[in-house]
């Protein structure tokens, strides 16, 4: 990982907090980018208890220097949460549904009929 970190490839860890992920992998590997799966997220207004674990997520991801990516954003209350938060990556149904790559050509060439922008700054 360091050798590929080394000719500039960043290094995710994904759907983190599941799995097999540890805590210890952000501190063995040298990690770019934290994934918060989405099963957190979509479970952030269930219980106080899992918006305590994805805000806890997203500080030690900051305070790590890490970019965080919120999976799953499937409704604006979450997209909402996550701006408070000051997440600036997000990916899930709310922004597109998985599309074939000239759909997504179109998509970001904004000539789909919305660009990802658009949706996101809704």
């Amino acid at each position: 990982l360091r050798q590929l970190k080394a000719i500039g490839v960043r290094i995710a860890i994904d759907d983190f907090g599941t799995g097999y992920s540890s805590f210890a992998y952000l501190a063995q590997f040298p990690i770019d980018v934290l994934k918060i799966d989405k099963s957190f997220i979509s479970a952030i207004f269930d219980s106080s208890s899992t918006a305590a674990i994805v805000h806890t997520l997203i500080q030690l991801g900051k305070m790590l220097e890490l970019e965080i990516v919120a999976e799953g954003v499937e409704n604006d209350e979450q997209r909402r949460f996550l701006v408070s938060e000051k997440v600036s990556s997000v990916q899930g149904f709310l922004f597109a549904r998985p599309m074939e790559a000239h759909d997504v050509e179109r998509l970001l060439n904004g000539t789909a009929g919305h660009s990802p922008r658009a949706v996101a700054s809704s």
